[in-house]
Parts: structure tokens; sequence; C-alpha cells
């Protein structure tokens, strides 16, 4: 099975991305680290007080996401769909039965560190590029839609975790044999599909 990494800051296009070549390939599977944060009591008390704890690693389900994860790269198959409520701090399962994976796509602000951990395994890495202004602009209208914060929050909440990303992977780089691509508003995605697939 292909494994392909997509990261970036909040809003830089992960998911449009992910959707884009899942369009180009029917037999990927998108895993998105967003859908994986903590839940419980603790989570809905360090969110309130922690500052950016969305975008830290102690508020990451790394068990869980680690546990569909093999299973999935193991098996060619999802069995089910995880979806987090931001505003609950939930996390629903839906029963999906998906077979015959041959791409495993994971995206996600977590997406980099989770694949520091994979020693022995190759994988495709697409580091997205945007500029910090659009960004911006997408996470405030999806926060606003989606995650019940007033214009004002969603800024500052922008702000914080975009140092935060940018912060923690200053000095860390992903492994050497990995194939890695940069990309921007202009790159061929098209190119890159024929590289990978």
């Amino acid at each position: 099975m292909k494994l392909i990494f997509i990261s970036g800051p909040s809003g830089s296009g992960k998911t449009t991305l992910s959707n884009k070549l899942i369009k180009k390939n029917k037999n990927g599977f998108v895993l998105s680290t967003d859908n994986y944060y903590k839940t419980g009591l603790i989570s809905k008390i360090l969110s309130r007080f922690v500052e950016g704890f969305f975008d830290r690693s102690i508020s990451f389900n790394y068990k869980l996401f680690k546990r569909d994860f093999d299973f999935i790269y193991k098996h060619g198959v999802s069995i089910n769909d995880r979806i987090y409520n931001f505003e609950k701090k939930t996390i629903k399962n839906i029963l999906n039965k998906t077979n015959n994976i041959s791409f495993l796509i994971v995206e996600g602000i977590f997406s980099k560190e989770f694949a520091k951990t994979l020693n022995n395994q190759n994988y495709y890495f697409l580091e997205i590029k945007t500029k910090k202004n659009e960004c911006m602009k997408r996470v405030v209208q999806r926060d606003l839609k989606e995650r019940g914060k007033d214009k004002k929050q969603a800024e500052n909440d922008f702000l914080k975790s975009w140092d935060i990303y940018y912060e923690k992977f200053k000095t860390k780089s992903i492994k050497n044999n990995t194939n890695k691509f940069i990309i921007r508003k202009k790159t061929d995605i098209n190119h890159i599909m024929k590289k990978i697939i």
C-alpha cells in the first residue's frame, strides 16, 4: 500500500488537496488527524485553559489513530469513519466499510509528527506552503460555520496555531529516504500524481 502524508498549517488546503487526489484514484482513502482529538472531561477542561490546545500534541489521540492506521495499512480495509465534534468534544463513529484500499492519505496538522514514527515504511510527503493571510481567511470562515467561534476568537486562535505549527517543526525533518514534494498555489498536482501513482 502506498502512503501519502499531507501536512501544512491550519487552513492551508490539506483536505482540499486530499479530495483532489482521491478523485484521481478511486482506491484511495483519507485518514484525517482532525477526527482524532481527545474526548471527555479532560479535553473539555484543557481546551479552555491551554492556549492553542487543538494545535498541540497533547490534544491528539495517538493510540486511537495508530490503531485505525495500522488496521487499514495491514488489511486494505476501513470499517468506520470517525468525525470529531469541536463544540461537544466528542467523536462520532459511523459504520462505513471501504474495501480494496491501495493508497492511504494521512492529512492534518499532526500528519508530519505521525510520519516521523514510521521507521521502516517508505512514504510520499506533501508539504503545503500557503500565504498566512489566505490560511487565516479560510480558517475564520470554517470556525464561524463549524466550530461555534466568533470572528475575533477565530483570528486569535489561527495566529496561535500558525506559530505553534512552524515552531514545532523548526528543527525536525522527515527521514531522508522519503519522497518529499512542496505544494504551492501553482503546483501541477497531475504531475505529482503521475510520480506517485
